[in-house]
């Protein structure tokens, strides 16, 4: 990956984190290893149960819609809780996690 190209991940990243209630984000490979992450080193635990566990759901939604119509693929989605809303967008061998608080959300 080019200077450019990081410069242009930063960059986004660091417009998703300027919304409303984000509380962080998370870059993570097919196996669910950070590549990047936007929370805080005190909350790792955390992060790492997030990554493995959103990789793990995106997986079988992808599966799911490949299944459903196999000229078909996942490029988003959303599950929703009282506490928070975890948004993924699946690339290749990527995904972009993007956690935000309800609480600001219905403010």
């Amino acid at each position: 990956i080019s200077r450019r190209q990081m410069a242009e991940v930063e960059e986004r990243i660091a417009r998703i984190k300027k919304h409303k209630g984000v509380v962080g984000v998370l870059i993570v490979d097919e196996n669910g290893k950070f590549l990047r992450s936007s929370i805080p080193p005190e909350s790792e635990v955390q992060s790492k149960q997030y990554a493995l566990k959103v990789t793990d759901l995106a997986k079988k939604a992808r599966s799911v819609v490949r299944d459903i119509d196999p000229l078909n693929d996942l490029t988003f989605f959303r599950v929703r809780s009282k506490k928070q809303e975890i948004m993924v967008a699946p690339d290749k061998n990527l995904f972009l996690i993007v956690i935000q608080d309800q609480i600001h959300d219905q403010e």
